[in-house]
C-alpha cells in the first residue's frame, strides 16, 4: 500500500515529460490518475505506464485553451474515479521570444492554457475535494518569474507570475475546507529540454553549471517524486508556497 492509495489525482499534459514523470511518480505511491493531454496516442502510453505500476490510469482528451470544456472534463474524471483530491496543473502552451516581436495573440495564448486554464481546473476540482474532507493541487510555475534578467521569458514568466499569485490566494481562501495549494518551479529534462541541449551543446553545458547540484532533474525521480512527497497527507501544514525543483539555481523570496 501506497501513501497515495485510494487518492485520485488528475494531471494534465501527462503524454509526456514532466507531466508524465509525475503522473508515473503518483501512481508509485498508489494514487488512481486521470491522465490528460490532447493526443490519445500519448496519454494511452501513459496509462499503460501507469498500471504496470499497479495503479488505475484512465485517458482523457482536453486541451486546456477551451476553458469552458474544464468543467465537463473533471466531472467526467469524478465520475469514472468516484472523486477528486489531487490536481496538477502541468501543461502550458505559450510564447517565448523579445516582446517588441510577440503578437498579442501569442502573448494571451499563455495566460488561457497557464492560469485561466488552471483557474478553471481549480474551481472544478474544489466541491469534489470538499465533499472528500479535502485535496491537494499542484501548480508548475517557474525560475523564469525571479530572474534578474528575464529577456525574451517575460510573456511566460508573466502568465506563470499569475498562477502563482493564483496559487498562494487559493490556499488562503480554500484553507478552511482542508484543500493546499502549492507551486512548484522546476528545471526537468523534458523533450523539448533535451531537444534544445543536443541542438545547443556549449550553450546546454553552461547552463548546466549554473546548477550548484550539477544536472537537470529527471521528469520522473526528481520533479515525480517531490510532487507526491508534497500532496501526501504527511505535508498537510504546507500550503500557499513555491518549491523550487532545480537544483539550488534559482532564489525564490
Amino acid at each position: 500500500m501506497g501513501s497515495l492509495s485510494g487518492k485520485v489525482a488528475i494531471v494534465t499534459g501527462a503524454g509526456q515529460g514532466v507531466g508524465q514523470g509525475i503522473a508515473l511518480a503518483l501512481a508509485s505511491e498508489g494514487a488512481a490518475v486521470a491522465v490528460l493531454g490532447r493526443t490519445r496516442a500519448k496519454l494511452d502510453a501513459t496509462c499503460e505506464l501507469v498500471r504496470e505500476r499497479g495503479a488505475e490510469a484512465e485517458a482523457f482528451e482536453c486541451d486546456v485553451a477551451d476553458t469552458e470544456a474544464i468543467p465537463a472534463v473533471v466531472e467526467r474524471v469524478a465520475e469514472t474515479f468516484g472523486g477528486v483530491d489531487i490536481l496538477v496543473n502541468n501543461a502550458y502552451s505559450g510564447a517565448y521570444g523579445p516582446l517588441l516581436e510577440m503578437s498579442d495573440r501569442a502573448f494571451q495564448k499563455g495566460f488561457r492554457t497557464g492560469p485561466f486554464a488552471a483557474f478553471a481546473f481549480m474551481k472544478a476540482c474544489h466541491p469534489h475535494m470538499k465533499a472528500r474532507g479535502g485535496g491537494s493541487i499542484v501548480n508548475l510555475v517557474t525560475s523564469a518569474m525571479v530572474r534578474w534578467d528575464p529577456t525574451t521569458f517575460g510573456a511566460y514568466a508573466a502568465a506563470k507570475q499569475a498562477l502563482r499569485s493564483l496559487t498562494r490566494t487559493a490556499a488562503a481562501e480554500w484553507g478552511p475546507d482542508g484543500i493546499r495549494a502549492n507551486s512548484i518551479a522546476p528545471h526537468a529534462l523534458s523533450p523539448g529540454l533535451k531537444w534544445w541541449a543536443e541542438t545547443n551543446p556549449e550553450e546546454a553545458e553552461e547552463f548546466r553549471k549554473t546548477i550548484p547540484l550539477g544536472y537537470i532533474g529527471d521528469c520522473e525521480d526528481d520533479i515525480g517524486r517531490a510532487v507526491a512527497a508534497l500532496v501526501q497527507p504527511a505535508m498537510r501544514y504546507l500550503t500557499g508556497a513555491t518549491i523550487p525543483l532545480d537544483g539550488g539555481q534559482a532564489h525564490f523570496g
